[in-house]
């Protein structure tokens, strides 16, 4: 027979499952943050302190303050590096962002053999970076590549040479192969947002004889607000700080012309052993994309109701 000091009383109960589920929650995520406190924020901070070292070929020596950052601003390679970038990305993410909601909005008429379609414009964006890089380098190859020599080779716009060769065309090369492999992940990810607009308001405005260009700008657009901020800020973030194809494809050349700040920090570390300054590059990028964060959430709260 169990004693009175063994039972458990109703309110000992109550006090006690707040308190399981109150760390429960925690627990589950435990893991995850411990992972990523490993992998992200230990070798961030290590990068922060690198940065305010002189740090070259593999010795970190003395503590040089600011002096990183002020050869890395004064360094016309790294301006150059942030045009390359800020070209790249503005003119490929725009290009991505209007094919791909031309396209999902084709998509959601009900098309002919879309269950067939959908699935395969997965295949560029599904494809390894290394594989897209190999298939453009050969597609572009010299006179030979079959898109050389039926397109630029016949239309006289480049003879003798790669594009990737060129410094006046290899910059545009790239975003011709980023906007192939990352527009139909654009597509589909506009189009799982317009499949998911509810149809009420359609049919109001239906009945009130809007057009279809009406009904896109003053209900589509609003109500996709939203996804198209969120998407167009992550496509905007991963175009600035490619790294993989333009390696594979040119590797930064000719001369500087493809020279991004991520193959300039990339050569400053392997090629150049200057990890300080290396250092210093990547946390300045970072500055600058979490003031840019900032305002666009700001302004994407306020003015367009996105977050």
């Amino acid at each position: 027979m169990a004693s009175a000091s063994d039972t458990i009383t109703p309110a000992e109960g109550v006090i006690r499952a707040p308190r399981e589920r109150l760390w429960y929650p925690y627990l589950l995520i435990a893991p995850s943050m411990i992972m990523l406190v490993v992998v992200s924020l230990v070798p961030f901070l290590y990068t922060i302190y690198l940065s305010f070292h002189a740090a070259k070929f593999g010795r970190v020596t003395d503590f040089v303050g600011f002096d990183n950052y002020a050869v890395l601003l004064t360094d016309p390679r790294f301006w150059n590096s942030i045009g390359v970038a800020a070209t790249f990305v503005l003119i490929a993410v725009p290009v991505e962002f209007m094919l791909g909601l031309a396209g999902a909005l084709v998509l959601n008429q009900n098309v002919r053999g879309r269950s067939l379609l959908v699935p395969l414009l997965f295949m560029p964006t599904m494809m390894a970076p290394i594989v897209v890089g190999l298939l453009w380098k050969i597609m572009l190859a010299g006179s030979w590549g079959f898109f050389s020599y039926n397109v630029l080779e016949r239309f006289n716009l480049l003879e003798g040479t790669s594009v990737f060769a060129s410094p006046e065309y290899a910059l545009y090369a790239l975003i011709f192969v980023d906007i192939w492999q990352w527009t139909p992940f654009m597509m589909l990810a506009f189009f799982a947002g317009l499949q998911a607009l509810p149809t009420g308001p359609y049919r109001a405005a239906a009945v009130d004889g809007a057009s279809p260009l009406q009904m896109f700008f003053h209900i589509t657009l609003p109500m996709m607000t939203p996804l198209l901020a969120v998407i167009g800020l992550l496509r905007f973030i991963d175009a600035f700080k490619v790294f993989d194809t333009i390696y594979i494809l040119t590797g930064g050349g000719p001369g500087i012309a493809t020279e991004t700040p991520s193959i300039l920090a990339n050569k400053m570390t392997f090629e150049f052993w200057n990890i300080g300054e290396a250092s210093a590059l990547a946390v300045l990028v970072w500055l600058a994309f979490f003031a840019f964060c900032n305002v666009f959430y700001q302004v994407a709260k306020k003015r367009l109701n996105a977050f």
